[in-house]
């Protein structure tokens, strides 16, 4: 039963609904007849008819035996199911922490033959029910059907800790061990405009600063041309910078990054969490994310964000003891002030306007204050939402294992955008992991620069609408 419960709902036996109880005893009657990932399509489609047939039937049961009151029955529905996995300590998504735990062991100097001897206690940063609300977001909204490379990967992190309490590598660590969030990269699109924006508050431009978002725009290179166009090649006309920010406009957003300082746009993403491991070159092309980050490097420098400008050191092993009991070794919080706190309180209230009412709206179902930034890359062979709440930051992606490789038309949508499929696991991890944590809001804007409607470039002539 304990098996079933964390095969097929990725949770313990005593955490089960009636809903999910009455599916695993149908399914431990006959799997090969019940189990709707077993055998070929259309035993799958077969064994699906069965299920839902015999899930009825264990309900009515439960009722007549007076188990469960009839508004339990009522209110009993099919359940969302977890994909079949291969068996064994190391399948599942939970293979992918137990190699990332060990592999922090490893750098932290525990060999494998001390942790094969046996009687180490090692406890972790991670969150058991983060945890399960990650696995269980993924599971019900990952596009299906979907190609068999199509890769979905979630990290959170505790802002101001850098503890890891939740990460999805993986669908089965025994088919793929290649960790997407940890190992994997994928092109980071809009996920580095705050960075640009991050350059220009120091630099003191404000967020009611005017610009040209009309789409295309060409712009200076080191003395060559570089083309830039809006998604879906919307022009905007003149804009402020806080409305460029909600819907993500890169013509205002590359002249933003040249007006700071393309050095200063790499150097805030440095700051914030993305490391020296990741290539970024000071060209106009790094505030639209051509570069190729880990998803725990984005969720870390997301929580920079939250830190209000304090960085950590993200880690995942709290403590080793050792088999006489000792302490061998504790983890604890490594963090540095990165940015100016005020800096901080601008980009978050931009980024806020994100999720209320811009490309990240889907997030308004978490209901309380979040901000964050979507990030579609070239040609939608990435998408990203990366967003934090006071107390959580976490970074959602989906990518091909070829930056050529398209994301449109999986899911049934013409185009897949950050504020899609990533948007919703996102906002529903956050449901799962924040439940009943105390809502709490962020700081107010500093109005860095003034409230002025300076003009930063101009001649913008094009009205909210595609070309």
């Amino acid at each position: 039963m304990q098996t079933a419960a964390q095969q097929y709902f990725n949770r313990n036996a005593n955490q089960l609904t009636i809903s999910q109880s009455a599916i695993v005893a149908s399914i431990l009657r006959s799997p090969g007849l019940y189990d709707p990932f077993y055998g070929d399509k259309e035993q799958k489609a077969r064994n699906k008819a069965r299920l839902e047939r015999r899930f009825e039937y264990v309900i009515s049961g439960m009722l007549d035996k007076k188990w469960i009151t009839e508004a339990e029955a009522k209110a009993a529905k099919m359940p969302m199911i977890a994909p079949r996995t291969t068996s064994g300590q190391l399948s599942g998504p939970k293979g992918y922490i137990i190699d990332a735990v060990q592999k922090e062991l490893s750098k932290l100097g525990f060999t494998q033959d001390q942790l094969l001897v046996g009687g180490y206690v090692i406890k972790t940063t991670l969150d058991q029910r983060a945890q399960q609300s990650a696995v269980d977001a993924v599971n019900k909204f990952t596009p299906s059907p979907a190609p068999t490379n199509l890769h979905t990967a979630l990290v959170a992190i505790r802002p101001g800790t850098g503890e890891v309490i939740a990460m999805y590598g993986g669908k089965d660590y025994v088919v793929r061990q290649l960790n997407d969030a940890t190992q994997s990269i994928a092109l980071a699109g809009s996920t580095f405009k705050p960075f640009a924006l991050v350059a220009g508050l120091e630099a003191g431009i404000p967020l009611t600063s005017m610009w040209n978002g009309d789409s295309p725009q060409t712009f200076d290179d080191l003395g060559k041309p570089y083309l830039v166009s809006n998604y879906g090649d919307e022009g905007w006309g003149q804009v402020d910078l806080m409305t460029a920010t909600q819907h993500s406009i890169n013509t205002v957003f590359v002249p933003l990054g040249i007006k700071a300082g393309m050095d200063k746009v790499v150097d805030a993403a440095r700051r914030a969490g993305i490391p020296e491991s990741v290539a970024m070159i000071a060209t106009p092309s790094v505030v639209l994310g051509v570069a190729s980050p880990h998803v725990i490097d984005v969720a870390n420098s997301y929580a920079t964000f939250a830190a209000q400008g304090v960085y950590s050191k993200p880690y995942m092993v709290t403590s080793v003891t050792g088999p006489n009991k000792g302490v061998l070794y504790e983890g604890k919080p490594q963090t540095q002030e990165v940015f100016n706190k005020d800096v901080m309180a601008d980009l978050t209230y931009a980024l806020k306007s994100v999720v209320n009412g811009g490309t990240g709206a889907a997030a308004l179902g978490l209901g309380r204050p979040a901000a964050g930034k979507t990030g579609t890359s070239q040609s939608n062979a990435s998408a990203w939402f990366s967003a934090y709440t006071p107390q959580l930051a976490a970074s959602v992606a989906l990518f091909r294992d070829s930056a050529s490789e398209s994301l449109n038309g999986i899911g049934g949508l013409t185009s897949v955008t950050g504020g899609t499929f990533p948007a919703k696991i996102w906002t529903a991890f956050m449901k799962g992991a924040l439940k009943d944590e105390p809502v709490m809001s962020f700081p107010a804007p500093a109005n860095i620069g003034g409230l002025d409607p300076v003009v930063m470039t101009s001649g913008g002539r094009q009205s909210m609408k595609k070309k």
